[in-house]
């Protein structure tokens, strides 16, 4: 019996967490255009779109959006599990359902598939759930991913149309559920799911792994010039603010040699030229990396992936990782504090981290540094270390969050009374804690200061903020050093609103801003004689 035919809702999340920083700006998603016609009334209204360069005798729009993006994982994993066990499936981008101009496809469907990978909050299911019920009432809704993993006992206590809940790998179980919802089978000889029986009460299943170095990585027809991968399941590690561990208890990895022939596979097939690790921590275990290092040169696909600070040891590791044809390096340094280090669990030292970015800086090897404020017991004396960092030292790529307390599963809960942790609104946990250390509102307030300061004091400290969805670099003719000032310049110019509020005095420094600009052959023009192709740098 074949399964039927379903709706996979999939996609990443309603937004950032900190997009209250971005209110009023040219990076608001929301008031943009409002912002473009009113703040820069006295230059006839401006846009970024405006901006452009000469690129060998043709114009080009310095933003260009990005053509070809890797594709998400979560979806990519289900849809080739549903191919592989020839499930007739339709796939629908939360990003739609976010922006409330979702509908689903024409046609019956024997039950809707909604990944939880990016949704961490109860508002935001909540969102989602209904929006299910209310067009697709009557079908079977099953649940999976990380929040579902975690909030299985509680979803299914508040959310009656809930179904089922898949935990952990979906391999097995998923296409197993699909046909025994058509009546072919019993759900309690399915691993990895948690149910309602005939009574209504909630039955979970045993708990299986897939043998994940022997499990095939997804397969797709068609060109994908990037693609993501998985090389590991779970989290050796247990930083006390991650619940990834909690999810996927059991951590599994791809051998070294594994890697590289999905790596050339997806070359092969695909097209395929680089490749997004999206895993908690790439370069571990040692031993496997070790062995990549060696076999990876030879395959020619360029990558980015996690890492830990503590993992760029030496000037020869960054050389064995450039010959390896690494892009790019997302670390969480989390924070400059020694205190703050020792209490999230993170197992790496504010020395290692100065050291991995002083041997990243100016290599070949690209690198995304992500910080945070806020963590239970930081105190705005120890966050300063943090904010002294990036003011005055640092160089590159950059995020800095606030700490948010929306999962219950989160190891912190054990120091709760060491650190007088608290949260004042259950439903809204994120934007009402508190601890010894300070308040949500004092770590935004922290968060806020650093960014103005870090925007005006450090021209090559650059905030991530917008990069993702436009080519890298910018100007294909320019180094790193200077495309990240000239992002800076970009960052400097659609934050004017912020950083002068009053248009009379935020108009000369726009003036001067596209000055600087013109430094590097950019200009601001009409936007309809520039070029549609892309130029594709990344």
């Amino acid at each position: 019996m074949r399964p039927g035919r379903v709706l996979l809702v999939s996609g990443f999340g309603p937004g950032h967490k900190n997009d209250r920083y971005v209110r009023g700006t040219l990076f608001d998603p929301d008031r943009a255009a409002e912002v473009e016609r009113d703040y820069f009334a006295a230059r006839g209204g401006f846009s970024l779109r405006e901006l452009g360069f000469d690129h060998q005798g043709t114009r080009y729009p310095l933003m260009r959006p990005r053509r070809w993006t890797v594709p998400h994982l979560t979806t990519f994993t289900l849809e080739a599990i549903l191919r592989q066990a020839g499930v007739d499936h339709h796939v629908l981008d939360t990003a739609d359902l976010w922006a409330g101009v979702a509908e689903p496809p024409p046609g019956d469907f024997d039950a809707v598939l909604l990944s939880t990978t990016f949704i961490w909050d109860r508002a935001t299911l909540a969102k989602a759930v209904g929006w299910i019920s209310e067009r697709l009432p009557g079908c079977p809704l099953v649940l999976g991913g990380q929040y579902g993993n975690l909030k299985w006992a509680r979803i299914m206590r508040d959310h009656p149309q809930v179904a089922v809940v898949v935990r952990g790998d979906a391999e097995r179980a998923l296409p197993l559920l699909l046909v025994a919802l058509r009546g072919h089978g019993s759900l309690d000889s399915i691993p990895n799911l948690v149910y309602r029986d005939d009574d209504g009460r909630i039955r979970p299943t045993s708990i299986e792994y897939v043998d994940f170095d022997a499990q095939p990585a997804p397969g797709f027809p068609g060109a994908y010039p990037s693609v993501p991968y998985e090389s590991m399941r779970g989290c050796p590690f247990s930083c006390k603010f991650c619940s990834f561990p909690a999810a996927s208890p059991k951590w599994r990895y791809r051998s070294a040699a594994r890697i590289r022939d999905d790596w050339i596979h997806y070359a092969e097939r695909n097209g395929a030229t680089f490749v997004k690790a999206m895993d908690s921590t790439f370069t571990v275990p040692p031993t496997r990396m070790r062995e990549l290092f060696e076999l990876l040169p030879p395959a020619g696909v360029a990558w980015e992936a996690y890492s830990r600070a503590n993992a760029i040891r030496d000037a020869a590791t960054v050389d064995l990782l450039a010959r390896a044809h690494c892009r790019t390096l997302s670390i969480g340094f989390e924070s400059m504090s020694e205190t703050s280090l020792r209490n999230m669990n993170k197992k790496v030292t504010a020395a290692a981290n100065r050291r991995a970015f002083h041997l990243l800086n100016g290599s070949p090897v690209g690198y995304r540094c992500s910080f945070m404020v806020g963590y239970p017991g930081e105190t705005p004396q120890d966050y300063r270390l943090t904010h002294d960092f990036l003011t005055t030292e640092f160089a590159g790529h950059f995020t800095l969050s606030v700490f948010g307390v929306s999962d219950e599963t989160m190891p912190l809960w054990e120091d709760r009374e060491r650190f007088a942790i608290e949260v004042l609104d259950e439903e809204n946990p994120d934007f009402s804690w508190r601890h010894c250390g300070m308040d949500v509102e004092t770590a935004y307030e922290l968060n806020h200061r650093t960014l103005d300061e870090v925007r005006r004091r450090n021209d090559d400290a650059v905030l991530i903020i917008w990069q993702d969805a436009y080519q890298r670099w910018l100007v294909p003719s320019l180094s790193r050093a200077e495309n990240l000032r000239l992002e800076k310049t970009v960052e400097r110019v659609a934050m004017l609103p912020r950083d002068h509020p009053d248009p009379r005095e935020g108009m000369p420094v726009l003036d001067g801003l596209l000055e600087r600009l013109r430094r590097w052959g950019c200009f601001r023009g009409d936007p309809a004689t520039y070029a549609q192709d892309s130029l594709i740098t990344d």
